[in-house]
């Protein structure tokens, strides 16, 4: 199995910020949270789905679905919901949800615990990164100075993998099955762990509900259609891994000094490609990103300044390994597909790759499928040239390695 191209970060530099950031000099113990917020608010669902309406607060972990969709629908179910933090960010190039358990592990808790309350729930399930360990060891600390006898916390520690974090695979780890994604038809928050309608939401998507429920709305932070901030785990040449917190409408270029030829990952591996001069010119928005044909996704900035096409490559190979190999899209598809990507360099076009993604989207038991096709359409579209210069064996940015791989492919 191919390994990341790109290793886990779990220190990374994180920068004060405007909500969820702010005050981080006082530390993540509860009592500097309490000092800090106060005790856990209580609050009805009525108003609690009020205010998340008022904020039209989207999760945080990559699709931007809307919350107060999954807070109605829980709520709604005939049964008592069940609430989970998902900590288990399987991509390994972002670092927010670990920043989160290292500062400000109770505004995460204080979130879902208040929902919790609000919905009747008796417990909070938190799902840890099996990958992480420095992250759990930071949530683990952070729950066992939190004692509501009626509110119970359950820990639970996800398989170090990609998909290990995708919904349904979080619900089969809960559930004791391996954790791994299934084929669902009913939204989790219509009947999710053991069928109950369950709350699932990621670590900094908890925190803005834990942080609106504090200090009330964002006022003055964001835009009108989207107030508010979001977190960025930023990647860049020459740097340290660092996680920033910015306002939705900022400029990218304001966390984004990368030279005009360097390309940029947006979103995480499976985002989108693009050019630094290009990125430059975005705004921190999710319906500004699919305008553009981008993905803001998991939050990932990662700026590079050797080939995008080497990247995709070891990418799309390691994410066909990271697969739950349980439907053909995955077992079969995904492999065939980083082959073909990587015979890009053997100057047999696009064609084959083409096909591949039009055969393996939309056809998977999870997005996992879906996530790499749109990693290798965006390489196709923002960087053609470079995809003709590696079929004639050649690479604007290395040009003498691909050159010897070409000359030991024709002697062999």
């Amino acid at each position: 199995m191919n390994s990341s191209p790109i290793a886990v970060c779990e220190d990374p530099d994180v920068h004060a910020g405007p909500a969820l950031f702010s005050g981080l000099d006082s530390g993540p113990s509860l009592a500097a949270h309490r000092e800090q917020y106060g005790d856990v608010p209580r609050i009805s669902l009525a108003d609690l789905t009020a205010a998340i309406d008022r904020t039209g607060l989207r999760g945080r972990g990559g699709a931007a679905f809307p919350f107060a969709i999954k807070l109605r629908a829980a709520a709604d179910g005939s049964r008592r919901p069940v609430v989970v933090i998902n900590l288990s960010e399987g991509e390994p190039a972002s670092s927010k949800d670990s920043a989160l358990a290292r500062t400000r592990p109770h505004l995460v808790l204080d979130g879902a615990v208040a929902t919790a309350r609000a919905l009747g729930a008796h417990a909070v399930h938190v799902v840890l990164p099996g990958d992480r360990p420095l992250t759990v060891a930071a949530m683990d600390a952070a729950i066992a100075e939190r004692h509501d006898r009626r509110m119970r916390l359950v820990r639970h520690v996800a398989s170090p993998r990609f998909v290990a974090g995708q919904a349904r695979a979080v619900l089969e780890l809960m559930a004791g099955r391996p954790n791994l994604p299934v084929t669902a038809w009913t939204p989790e928050a219509v009947a999710g762990h053991r069928s109950r309608p369950t709350l699932l939401s990621n670590a900094e998507t908890w925190a803005h509900v834990g942080r609106l429920l504090h200090t009330g709305p964002p006022a003055g932070l964001g835009t009108d259609d989207e107030p508010g901030t979001t977190l960025l785990t930023l990647r860049l040449p020459g740097a340290r891994v660092a996680v920033r917190e910015v306002q939705y409408g900022a400029s990218l270029r304001s966390v984004l000094p990368a030279k005009d030829d360097a390309a940029v990952l947006l979103g995480g591996f499976h985002g989108t490609w693009t050019t630094a001069r290009a990125a430059r010119r975005l705004k921190v928005s999710v319906p500004g990103f699919r305008e553009s044909g981008l993905a803001l996704g998991a939050g990932l900035v990662l700026a590079v300044d050797d080939c995008p096409v080497a990247w995709t490559q070891r990418i799309v190979a390691y994410l066909a390994g990271q697969s739950a190999r349980r439907c053909g899209p995955c077992l079969n598809g995904l492999p065939a597909l980083a082959a073909a990507v990587s015979a890009i360099d053997d100057g047999t076009g696009t064609a084959r790759v083409e096909q591949l993604a039009g055969l393996v989207e939309r056809r998977g038991a999870c997005a996992h499928p879906d996530g790499t096709v749109r990693l290798v359409r965006s390489l196709l579209t923002a960087y053609p040239d470079e995809i003709d210069r590696h079929g004639a064996g050649h690479c604007s940015w290395t040009r003498q390695a691909t050159v010897v791989r070409r000359l030991r492919s024709v002697a062999s």
